[in-house]
């Protein structure tokens, strides 16, 4: 299965955010999209969940078998970088909420309380309101929602920058094991985060998208080649 996608641009009034992107991302692999602060990844991302409509371009899911169909919102997860969730519901609440309206995805294969272990939620914190989370355990809950609604495609903004340490090791192991199933495409403007998790390392500057060459990610001026790539980006949104 293949995400792929054709000239996607977006304008906002007289600037140009996306110019023609275009790329073809591929399951299996964690994806690290990098860009400067404002380069555009989050709106990529909107324009890819139509929370914003782009003004140009498309992209569409590419089986196995060839057959080719528009990308749909229903088809992506979008892990935001800060979470939005009930907080007038306790993790339990929310969990088992989540796991009713998507039995048809297969999410009654574990129990609440096993996809509470998977993230290491502890028992005593399960039914608690979320509105007494700490971030790092409300992006825990998000990261909960794709586990269970399975969309092939997940799109993950920053999510990793408030971690602590321990927490964010967690939640790498946990991408690296399911990637095997979904396009994994991970936004970050931190460049030892997007060297240190993910398989390829793709670059939106000046509203185009460019992979950069796997054998670059081992070279000892690796750092240097990507902070020159990006130090002319002037479109910040």
């Amino acid at each position: 299965m293949k995400l792929q996608l054709r000239g996607i641009q977006k304008h906002y009034g007289s600037k140009e955010v996306l110019r023609d992107c275009s790329f073809t991302f591929e399951k299996g692999k964690i994806y690290g999209l990098l860009g400067r602060n404002g380069a555009g990844k989050t709106t990529l991302f909107n324009c890819l969940t139509d929370e914003v409509q782009p003004d140009g371009g498309s992209a569409v899911i590419l089986t196995e078998q060839g057959e080719e169909a528009p990308l749909t919102p229903e088809q992506v997860g979008y892990v935001f970088s800060t979470p939005i969730l009930p907080d007038f519901l306790t993790g339990y609440e929310f969990i088992k909420f989540y796991m009713d309206i998507h039995q048809g995805a297969g999410a009654q294969d574990k129990t609440i309380d096993q996809y509470f272990d998977m993230v290491k939620i502890e028992p005593e914190d399960r039914h608690r309101l979320i509105k007494g989370y700490s971030h790092g355990m409300k992006n825990k809950v998000q990261m909960l929602c794709f586990l269970i609604a399975r969309p092939p495609v997940i799109l993950l903004d920053e999510p990793l920058t408030s971690f602590d340490v321990v927490v964010a090791l967690e939640i790498k192991q946990l991408l690296r094991e399911i990637k095997h199933d979904h396009i994994l495409v991970f936004s970050t403007h931190i460049l030892q985060l997007a060297t240190d998790l993910c398989d390829e390392i793709v670059v939106l500057s000046e509203g185009q998208l460019q992979q950069i060459d796997h054998a670059m990610l081992e070279s000892k001026d690796f750092e240097e080649q990507i902070i020159e790539l990006l130090k002319d980006e002037e479109s910040h949104e």
